[in-house]
This record gives C-alpha cells, structure tokens and sequence, in this order.
C-alpha cells in the first residue's frame, strides 16, 4: 500500500508539472516532450512522451555533464529552455556549450540513440556507467 501511495503521488506530480508548469524537454533535434514515468522490463522508469527511456552517466559529477561531442550523439541531452522553471527533483544544469539539461536528483538526463521502441532500455548498465532513471 505504500509503494502505492509513493507511485500515485510521484505520478500525480509529473502530471501536475505538465499541466501547470509546461515542464517540457526534448532530445536534441527532437520536438518538446513531457517527462514521464512509464512501466519497462525494468519496472517504473522516467521517460520521455515517446516512452523512450531516460538515462544517467556515472561520470557526470557535481551537476555537470561528461558527456559532449560524439558521446552526447550517441546519449542525445535531454535539453531545456532556459526560461522553464525547476522543480522538486527536476533542475537544469548548463552544458559545455552552454545549452541547458534537464537533470533529476542532480544526474543529467539523456536518450540513447540504440533505443528505438518506446520500452526499449537497451542501455541499461551499458559499459558500467549507464542506468536507467527510476522514480
């Protein structure tokens, strides 16, 4: 019952960030989408409108992104507008360069390009340092 309660409510939040604050994001050269949370192989995990799966880098630190140039071509930054308001656990950091990312608990957000269905977590522990984000 309280799991239930702990998913009813984090997901009454995302919802709510959607409709009231247009808490939006996207992948880089993609449309804006809303982050959600989606059920996977893996149990409940962020994703994005498209039901791609959302992932952390172990390398980035102190709010800060490791992964520029080829690798963000392969983990596309979930991006942000600068004017988009944080909150709770969701916060932007500012790239190398100078674009904005979505971040959750202080882990920059990414895609990866080898995911190609909504469900997909293909990399999940990928070299180690990859995981899935679950709420």
């Amino acid at each position: 019952m309280k799991q239930f309660l702990k998913n009813s409510l984090i997901a009454t939040s995302l919802v709510m960030m959607s409709a009231t604050l247009s808490f939006t994001g996207s992948f880089a050269g993609e449309s804006p989408g809303t982050i959600e949370i989606s059920n996977s192989s893996l149990g409940q995990i962020l994703t994005d409108t498209k039901g791609m799966t959302l992932y952390t880098f172990d390398k980035d630190t102190n709010g800060k992104s490791a992964c520029n140039e080829g690798c963000a071509k392969a983990w596309p930054p979930v991006l942000a507008e600068a004017s988009m308001k944080e909150i709770g656990d969701f916060t932007k950091i500012t790239r190398d360069d100078g674009t904005k990312q979505w971040a959750y608990k202080g882990m920059p957000l990414y895609g990866w390009v080898k995911d190609k269905v909504s469900g997909d977590v293909t990399g999940d522990k990928f070299k180690g340092v990859w995981h899935v984000v679950k709420p």
